[in-house]
C-alpha cells in the first residue's frame, strides 16, 4: 500500500501494535538516543517510538519525532506495504526472470524495465501537502496554504511560524561527542549537470547555524560525483533534502541500485503507485509532493570546505572531523501535521541492520543473475552493513569461491566489504554460528585465503589511508582436487532420516 504521509505510516504501526508512544517531554539532545538505543537492542528490534513532546530550546516542539520505525522485519515489510520482505524480493525476482540478461548492462536495463512494468514513472504535479507552509529564507516570511487550495485562495496569511529556522526542528544530537545536531534520515536530491539524471541519496546533515549545514556526501557516493562536476565548472549546485512522506523513500535512498536507475522508480514499484513530484520553491529540483519536510538550498563550489563531525557512526565508533561542502538553506516547506522522522546509528544491532538486510534480500535476484551459483547472501549485524559478508554457493568447479569474491567486490557498495566468507549451498548464512563452524572446520588459512586491495569506506577508521584499504576473502567450501586438495573429504555428521522421523513421532505422541 502507499502511505500519503509519514504520519499515516506511524498510525498504521500504532494499529498493528508496533508503536510505543512517549508522552513525557524528551530532549533531542542525547535523551531520544538513549530511549531509541534501548528499544533497538530489545529482542527482534523492539517497537517504533513516537516522541510526542520533544523539546527544542527548552520549549515544546509542534512536531513529534518518530524513530525506529523500520527497526524490525515486520516494520520493514510494512513500510513496503507487504507481509514480508521475502515476498517483495520474490515478486521482483519473478519479473526479472522474464528475460535473463547476459551481462551487467543488460541486467541494469532489465531491472529498470521490470520496475516500469508495474507502475508508471514518477509524475509531476503543480502542488502538494509538502507546501502547506512555505518559509523562504531570503524573505523570512511564511505563507500558510491549504491543500487542496481553497476557492478564495488569493491572499495568503503571513506570520511567524514556530519553524522559522532549522534550529527549531527537533533535530537530534545523538551521542555525547557529536559535533552538533544531525539530520539522520534525510533523502538528498541532486542532478547530474551533464546528463540531467537524478539521484536520491542519504547523507547525514550537520546543523551549523540557522542557515547552513554540513553536507556529508562521501567520496564514492553519487551525490559527491555530481558535486565534483559543479566544482569543475564553478557553478552553484542546487540541492534539496526531504524528510518523511512515504516510508519507502529512505529505503530507496539507501538501496544499492545500479548507477543510472532512479530511486523514485524503485519507490513507486514498492508502494504500488507512482510518485508525485513537485518542483522546489527556489530551484528546479523535484521532491515528493507528500513529503513532511523539504529543505531547499545549494552548495557553492567557490566556498571553502568546512569541518564536519565528529559523529557517532554506524561503525560503532565516532567518525572524526573531516572537511565537507557547506549547504546553504534557501527555503523550508512542510506539512501542517508533519512528523519528524529520525534514526540513530552506533554499536549494532540498530535500526539500519534491518534496512541493510532488506536491501540484500531485495537485490539478491540481481546478484543471482550475474552469479547464478549464489544461493544466499547475509550481512551480519556485527559487520555493520558491508564489513563482513557471508555467501553460500552451489559449487561445481575449482576456484569458484574466488570468482564470487572478486565479482562481489566489483559491484557497487560491495567494494567496501573487508571480509567475504564463501560457504557451500547447504549452510545457512543467516546463522553466524553455522558459518563460523564451517570456517573453522573447512579451511587451511594459507591455502584458502586471499588478500587484495581496493576502495574502503571513508568511515573506516582502521585503514592507514582514508578510503583505501585491503580485503580478505576466505573459501570455506568443500575442497576439490583441482584446488590442491588430494585427501578424501570426510562426511558431515548427520542422523539417519528414518530415525529422526521415528523420534519425532515418539515425542509427538508423548505430549
Amino acid at each position: 500500500m502507499a502511505f500519503s504521509s509519514f504520519r499515516d505510516f506511524v498510525e498504521a504501526l500504532d494499529k498493528s501494535g508496533e508503536l510505543k508512544r512517549i508522552s513525557q517531554p524528551v530532549a533531542p539532545e542525547l535523551e531520544i538516543t538513549e530511549l531509541a538505543n534501548r528499544e533497538m537492542k530489545s529482542p527482534a528490534g523492539g517497537k517504533a517510538l513516537l516522541i510526542e513532546k520533544p523539546t527544542v530550546n527548552g520549549e515544546m516542539s509542534p512536531f513529534p519525532v518518530a524513530i525506529n520505525t523500520m527497526g524490525s522485519w515486520k516494520r520493514m515489510a510494512m513500510s513496503m506495504g507487504a507481509d514480508s520482505v521475502d515476498d517483495v524480493a520474490a515478486e521482483l525476482g519473478a519479473l526479472l526472470k522474464a528475460k535473463p540478461p547476459t551481462n551487467l548492462r543488460e541486467t541494469v536495463k532489465l531491472l529498470g524495465t521490470a520496475l516500469e512494468m508495474r507502475h508508471a514513472k514518477p509524475k509531476r504535479v503543480s502542488n502538494g501537502p509538502c507546501k502547506e507552509i512555505i518559509h523562504k529564507v531570503e524573505s523570512a516570511e511564511l505563507r500558510v496554504e491549504s491543500w487542496p487550495p481553497a476557492p478564495d485562495w488569493k491572499n495568503p496569511t503571513t506570520f511567524r511560524s514556530p519553524l522559522s529556522t532549522l534550529l527549531n526542528l527537533p533535530i537530534l544530537k545523538c551521542w555525547p561527542l557529536d559535533g552538533g545536531r544531525f539530520i539522520t534520515l534525510p533523502c538528498v536530491v541532486t542532478h547530474d549537470p551533464d546528463t540531467g539524471e537524478r539521484n536520491v541519496g542519504m547523507y547525514r546533515i550537520q546543523i551549523y547555524d540557522e542557515g547552513t549545514a554540513g553536507m556529508h556526501w562521501q567520496l564514492q557516493k553519487v551525490g559527491a560525483r555530481h558535486g565534483r562536476r559543479y566544482y569543475e565548472t564553478g557553478t552553484r549546485m542546487p540541492v534539496a533534502i526531504f524528510l518523511g512522506g512515504d516510508p519507502v523513500f529512505p529505503f530507496a535512498a539507501t538501496a544499492p541500485l545500479p548507477d543510472g536507475l532512479d530511486e523514485f522508480l524503485l519507490a513507486g514499484y514498492l508502494r504500488k503507485k507512482s510518485i508525485e513530484l513537485v518542483k522546489c520553491e527556489t530551484s528546479d529540483l523535484e521532491v515528493p509532493a507528500n513529503a513532511d519536510f523539504v529543505i531547499e538550498g545549494y552548495v557553492d563550489p567557490r566556498e571553502p570546505l568546512r569541518e564536519e563531525g565528529p559523529f557517532g557512526d554506524h561503525t560503532g565508533y565516532y567518525a572524526l572531523p573531516e572537511p565537507y561542502p557547506v549547504f546553504h538553506i534557501t527555503a523550508i516547506t512542510h506539512r501542517k501535521d508533519a512528523v519528524y522522522p529520525a534514526t540513530i546509528v552506533g554499536i549494532p544491532p540498530m535500526e539500519d541492520f534491518y534496512m541493510g538486510g532488506a536491501s540484500v534480500k531485495l537485490f539478491l535476484p540481481v546478484f543471482k543473475m550475474n552469479f547464478p551459483e549464489i544461493v544466499d547472501i547475509a550481512l551480519p549485524a556485527e559487520g555493520v552493513f558491508h564489513n563482513l559478508v557471508f555467501v553460500s554457493i552451489k559449487k561445481t568447479y575449482p576456484m569458484q569461491a574466488y570468482k564470487i569474491m572478486h565479482g562481489l567486490w566489483g559491484m557497487g557498495q560491495m567494494m567496501f566489504t573487508k571480509y567475504i566468507i564463501v560457504v557451500d549451498h547447504d549452510v545457512n548464512v543467516h546463522s553466524t554460528s553455522d558459518v563460523l563452524f564451517r570456517l573453522c572446520a573447512n579451511t587451511d588459512p594459507r591455502r584458502d585465503s586471499i588478500f587484495t586491495k581496493g576502495p574502503a569506506d571513508v568511515l573506516d577508521h582502521a585503514t592507514s589511508e582514508i578510503a583505501v584499504g585491503s580485503k580478505l576473502g576466505i573459501d570455506a567450501t568443500k575442497k576439490l582436487p583441482g584446488e590442491g586438495f588430494h585427501r578424501r573429504w570426510p562426511p558431515l555428521i548427520t542422523m539417519d532420516e528414518a530415525v529422526r522421523k521415528r523420534i519425532d513421532a515418539l515425542l509427538g505422541a508423548s505430549r
